[in-house]
C-alpha cells in the first residue's frame, strides 16, 4: 500500500463526530467505531463530555458497538470520559500502532472490515486504522466553545504533507474513497 493510500480516509466528514450520523454508518455497512478521545471527542483541554456528545453517543448507540482508543496516558482523564459515557476504553495506543485497536475489535466480535476507525489526526488515527483494513473517518477537531480561533498546527502540517503525497481531504458525506478495502 502506498504511502497516500496510507494516508487516505475513507470518509472526510468537514464536521465533528457530531455530524456522523447513524444512517451514513448504516450505508456503509458499519457495525463498530473505534473513537479517538482527544480533539475528537472532547477538546484537549476538556475534563468533561459535553451534552451535544452524550445525545451524539445515544442516537449512535443502537447502531453500532462503540469502544475509545486513546494515546493519551491520562488514565483519570480519559476513564472519566469514558465513565461519563459508559463505554470501554483503552490508552497508550500508541497510534498509528495497530495493536489496541487490534484488541478493539477483537473485543467488539466484528470483522474488521466492518468497523470504523474514527478520529482527527491522519499519522495517528487514519494511518492505524488503515494500516489494520478498517474503514477510516476523519472528522473535524471538537473545539471548546470560547475558543473558536484555536489553532491546529500539527494537524494543518498533516493535511498539507498528505495532500501533497496525493490524498484527497476533501470533505463529502457522498464521495466515499477505498471501498476497495471491503
Amino acid at each position: 500500500m502506498t504511502s497516500n493510500h496510507l494516508l487516505q480516509p475513507d470518509l472526510v466528514l468537514g464536521g465533528s463526530i457530531l455530524h456522523l450520523t447513524p444512517q451514513l454508518l448504516q450505508s456503509q455497512g458499519l457495525k463498530g467505531l473505534i473513537l479517538d478521545v482527544d480533539d475528537t471527542l472532547v477538546p484537549i483541554s476538556a475534563t468533561s463530555v459535553s451534552q451535544e456528545l452524550q445525545q451524539w453517543i445515544a442516537q449512535i448507540r443502537p447502531v453500532v458497538s462503540l469502544w475509545l482508543v486513546s494515546n493519551n496516558l491520562n488514565w483519570v482523564r480519559i476513564r472519566s470520559i469514558a465513565e461519563s459515557l459508559d463505554l470501554p476504553f483503552m490508552m497508550g495506543a500508541a497510534k498509528p500502532s495497530r495493536r489496541k485497536l487490534r484488541q478493539a475489535v477483537e473485543q467488539m466480535a466484528l470483522p474488521v472490515e466492518e468497523v470504523a476507525m474514527v478520529g482527527d489526526r491522519l499519522f495517528t488515527d487514519i494511518l492505524a486504522g488503515n494500516r489494520l483494513g478498517m474503514f477510516t473517518i476523519l472528522v473535524e477537531p471538537m473545539e471548546n466553545p470560547g475558543m473558536h480561533d484555536r489553532l491546529f498546527p500539527v494537524r494543518s502540517f498533516e493535511v498539507w504533507f498528505s495532500q501533497a503525497l496525493g490524498a484527497c481531504l476533501t470533505p463529502s458525506t457522498e464521495n466515499v474513497t477505498n471501498l476497495d478495502k471491503r
